[in-house]
């Protein structure tokens, strides 16, 4: 991101009673995309179906999606709450869907609910019961209406977070006083990548080989330059709509590659965005028939990876004077750079490798400008005396919960000893 402005005001997305809203995104929007992609060399097995689907003037498909589409509030007061969680692997998404008998404003208004969690990797069949507990609410754009995407976190039937349930430790950092003083924003650049879905190759490239060097593709327009536009752009309506808090999106260095930007956001918050547009992301590539990676280096090579660049401000930060405690936080992330690398995402080896705009993830930098490193301090922030900084070490499936978390303990709850304090700041050359 290129400034923190300001935090959205809301913490909560709430959801004003009968809203009157736009339409639903439609389920045949993305048939350009599935055209380009399937006209050529698509399986026989997978082609009679994805031509079928492409038929706009079809019956059937006309009825589905009039069915899809339709408007239900003026029929009833009964809304269909998507509640969506994180499953076993930390990273995927899992949702399922219910009836409420009216429109609701907060997630308190919302019943518990429960899933099989000996499915999706989180509980043992014997015992398999686990508890969604509603944290945030946003509106949804694939059904429009009242209707509702909720943001849960599991809980054992006892009450007690289940391992894969980062959002609850995090949510304990973010309320403790020293913390909520500080007012932490967060603006996180997800990056990722679309893969062509019979062959898991990015979208765009050639089967089995590879385009052009990079160069052309950043920020590009153009046949031979962009690919999947079409979901960058469905994306960014669908998360405004919802009510995320998304700041921008942009074309990345490697072809195929895309990143949006969410922020800036206060505390929990930021952890509950990137969440929910991580879902309507992964619905939206699922509607258009293509794959969507999070891996940190999808292609091996001269090929950029993806990250989940953290930018991060406190009140101190951002005003008068506030480099200092700029280079007071950048001193303490130095002192824990291996614990923040254990938890900033898996395979993030095999991008941070010291090229392509990374640093080496077995040694610690920063510098004003330069995104070769750990940490960048941007040109305005270092005129100015106050700011931010931007933590370029995560990776593009990393945690949100984790990492905003860790950065708020890190540089406002953390205390190094006076030794290591000294000895760090003359090895990052920083004078605090």
């Amino acid at each position: 991101m290129a400034q923190i402005l300001a935090p959205s005001i809301q913490w909560q997305v709430r959801i004003p009673k009968n809203s009157s809203m736009a339409s639903p995104m439609a389920t045949n929007m993305f048939s350009p995309v599935l055209w380009k992609q399937n006209k050529k060399g698509a399986a026989k097995r997978s082609a009679k179906f994805k031509v079928f689907a492409l038929k706009s003037d079809d019956s059937t498909i006309n009825r589905l999606d009039n069915l899809l589409n339709l408007d239900i509030t003026p029929y009833t007061n009964s809304i269909i709450a998507e509640y969506i969680w994180i499953g076993g692997t930390g990273i995927d998404m899992r949702s399922k869907s219910r009836t409420i008998s009216k429109p609701v404003e907060h997630p308190s208004d919302l019943p518990k609910w429960n899933y099989d969690g000996s499915s999706t990797g989180q509980a043992p069949g014997e015992d398999s019961e686990v508890i969604l507990y509603p944290q945030a609410i946003f509106k949804d754009p694939f059904r429009g209406g009242n209707n509702i995407l909720v943001i849960c976190d599991a809980y054992t039937p006892a009450g007690e977070p289940i391992p894969t349930n980062k959002r609850h430790r995090a949510a304990q950092i973010f309320g403790n006083p020293k913390v909520a003083a500080e007012i932490p924003w967060y603006g996180i650049e997800q990056e990722y990548t679309l893969l062509q879905t019979d062959v898991k190759w990015p979208l765009g490239w050639p089967v089995g080989g590879y385009p052009g060097p990079q160069g052309p593709y950043y920020c590009a327009a153009g046949a031979d330059k962009s690919y999947g536009r079409d979901i960058s752009d469905a994306h960014y309506k669908a998360c405004l709509y919802a009510g995320i808090n998304i700041s921008g999106t942009n074309g990345e260095v490697m072809p195929g590659q895309w990143e949006y930007q969410v922020g800036p956001s206060v505390g929990i918050e930021a952890g509950d965005h990137i969440w929910c547009s991580r879902y309507i992301l992964e619905r939206i590539t699922e509607q258009a028939g293509v794959v969507l990676t999070l891996d940190p280096k999808p292609i091996e090579g001269d090929w950029n990876g993806a990250g989940c660049h953290t930018n991060y401000s406190t009140k101190t930060m951002r005003e008068d004077r506030g480099y200092e405690a700029i280079k007071k936080a950048i001193l303490n992330l130095s002192l824990r750079h291996k614990d923040h690398i254990s938890a900033y995402g898996e395979g993030n080896e095999r991008r941070l490798t010291g090229k392509h705009e990374t640093a080496s993830i077995n040694s610690f930098s920063w510098g004003v400008a330069n995104r070769g490193c750990s940490i960048r301090v941007g040109r305005e922030t270092e005129q100015q005396g106050k700011g931010y900084l931007e933590d370029r070490r995560p990776a593009s499936n990393m945690d949100p919960y984790v990492v905003t978390a860790l950065l708020a303990e890190t540089t406002i709850l953390w205390e190094p000893t006076l030794e290591a304090e000294a000895l760090a700041a003359q090895k990052v050359a920083l004078k605090v």
